[in-house]
């Protein structure tokens, strides 16, 4: 990845401990995390977690090695951004007193994000899309004032392959 990251899914078994273990071995080993999800599977058995692993810090092959050791580890795939499609949550507060309400809201609008509470100087908003996308929004947003934030983290799945020339439609 160009940003110094690499995106990794590793299918774990659904058990007490083994995200621990898999965090325990990030911090052994001086390995950081950029970012992490985790959850279960259409099989409850099984847990995807989807790791975002800073490569300054170790090596991508070195990682999966050691994450290949740990009992529980089922499969361990590394998505490229091409070949994969991520996205992320965002939440914000920000500050939005009824002279700068609009800009917010609008920009809110643009972005296609949604109002989840309003204060009377603040406003809180939602907005999932890519990495990249929730960059832009939060840099347009910090001039207003950010009262809070949280983000998830990369959710990611491999892109879904296509037979060269079929057209797709949307369902529903």
């Amino acid at each position: 990845m160009t940003d110094g990251y690499h995106t990794l899914v590793v299918l774990v078994e659904n058990k007490p401990g083994v995200l621990a273990r898999v965090a325990g071995l990030f911090a052994r080993r001086g390995f950081n995390i950029h970012s992490l999800a985790v959850a279960p599977t259409e099989d409850p058995r099984i847990s995807r977690i989807t790791i975002v692993a800073d490569t300054a810090s170790a090596p991508v092959e070195q990682i999966v090695k050691q994450l290949y050791k740990l009992i529980h580890v089922v499969k361990i795939n590394e998505l490229a951004p091409g070949d994969s499609v991520e996205q992320e949550l965002l939440m914000v507060t920000v500050k939005a007193n009824p002279s700068t309400r609009g800009q917010v809201l609008e920009l809110t609008q643009i972005f296609g994000g949604k109002v989840l509470n309003t204060g009377t100087n603040e406003v809180m908003v939602r907005l999932a899309g890519s990495p990249a996308k929730l960059d832009d929004f939060e840099e347009l947003l910090r001039p207003f004032g950010i009262a809070a934030i949280q983000r998830t983290g990369r959710v990611a799945l491999p892109r879904l392959e296509r037979q060269p020339g079929t057209t797709l439609r949307a369902v529903g």
